[in-house]
């Protein structure tokens, strides 16, 4: 189970190297600037996007 799990986290992590810039600015955009009806699952992907762009930032900027 913790293989599965550490598979996982890593799936998710190289996918949304590429795509959370995508997520975190397209989705307000999408929300707001076209009237997209809200999608759970896409609030979700944003806020994990979210996170990650929190921890790239204090990784490169703070945390040295």
């Amino acid at each position: 189970m913790r293989e599965i799990l550490k598979g996982l986290y890593g799936a998710g992590i190289l996918f949304f190297y590429y795509t959370k810039w995508l997520i975190l600015i397209g989705l307000p955009i999408l929300y707001f600037g076209l009237d997209y009806h809200s999608n759970v699952s896409m609030n979700v992907l944003w806020f994990y996007s979210l996170a990650l762009a929190i921890k790239d930032f204090l990784q490169r900027f703070w945390l040295k």
